[in-house]
C-alpha cells in the first residue's frame, strides 16, 4: 500500500529544533530500509512536513510512532492510505507488486 504521512508540528519551532538531528537520522534510516519514497518540508516550512511511504499500514503506523518527533511530542502524524488508481510510470517502478 501507499501512504501518504502529514507531519504536522504541534509545539513552537524552538521546541522542535532539538530534535531535528535525530528526525533526519530517523528520515535516514527509513529511506535506506525502504518505508519512505520522499520526505520534504511543507511551504512554508512551519506547519511540518510530507512523506511518501510504502507497506502495511501497521509497518507505517509504528515506523511514524517511532520518529524523535512523535516520541518528544512535538509533532503528530497523520496517515492517509491511497489504494493508487493511475501511476505515473517511473513511480510504479519504486512500489512494491
Amino acid at each position: 500500500m501507499l501512504h501518504v504521512l502529514l507531519v504536522r508540528y504541534t509545539a513552537p519551532l524552538d521546541d522542535v529544533t532539538p530534535h531535528v538531528p535525530g528526525h533526519v537520522a530517523y528520515l535516514e534510516r527509513r529511506h535506506a530500509d525502504g518505508t519512505f519514497l520522499l520526505s520534504g518540508q511543507t511551504v512554508p516550512d512551519d506547519l511540518g512536513g510530507v512523506i511518501l511511504a510504502v507497506g502495511s499500514r501497521e509497518h507505517v503506523e509504528k515506523a511514524a510512532a517511532e520518529d524523535p518527533f512523535a516520541v518528544a511530542g512535538v509533532a503528530a502524524y497523520e496517515i492517509v492510505t491511497v489504494d493508487p488508481g493511475r501511476l505515473n510510470d517511473e513511480l510504479r517502478r519504486l512500489l512494491p507488486a
